[in-house]
C-alpha cells in the first residue's frame, strides 16, 4: 500500500467533508437573522417544521465533523505505520474494505 497515494486519498476526503462543513456552517448562520423576523408571523408549525430543518442540520453537521477526526485519526495512522492494521487483531484490513471506507479501523467480522 503506498503511503503518498493514501495519504493524497485522505487528504481529499478531508477537503471534501471541511467544505460540506463550510456550507452547512454558511446555511445555519445565513437563516438566523431570516428566521428572527419570520418568527414573528408565523404559524405555530411552520416554526415546528424549521426547528426540525435546523436539528436535522446540527446532525449532519456533527457526523461530518466527526469524519473529519476519523480522517485526521487515519492520516496518524499513516504517519505511525500502523495503517490498515486491524486494530483488535493486528491483522492487515481487506485492501477492499479499505478502497470502500479509507478510514477502517478494523475488518469486517463475518456476520457484521
Amino acid at each position: 500500500m503506498d503511503s503518498d497515494e493514501v495519504r493524497e486519498r485522505l487528504g481529499s476526503e478531508k477537503e471534501r467533508v471541511q467544505e460540506l462543513i463550510h456550507q452547512i456552517k454558511g446555511e445555519l448562520s445565513d437563516g438566523r437573522a431570516d428566521q428572527e423576523l419570520a418568527d414573528y408571523d408565523q404559524h405555530p408549525a411552520d416554526s415546528g417544521s424549521d426547528t426540525f430543518e435546523r436539528e436535522k442540520d446540527l446532525s449532519i453537521l456533527e457526523q461530518l465533523e466527526n469524519e473529519v477526526v476519523e480522517v485526521e485519526a487515519a492520516l496518524a495512522r499513516v504517519d505511525e505505520g500502523t495503517y490498515g492494521i486491524d486494530e483488535r487483531t493486528g491483522e492487515p484490513i481487506s485492501p477492499d474494505r479499505l478502497e470502500a471506507m479509507p478510514t477502517a479501523r478494523t475488518n469486517v467480522a463475518e456476520g457484521d
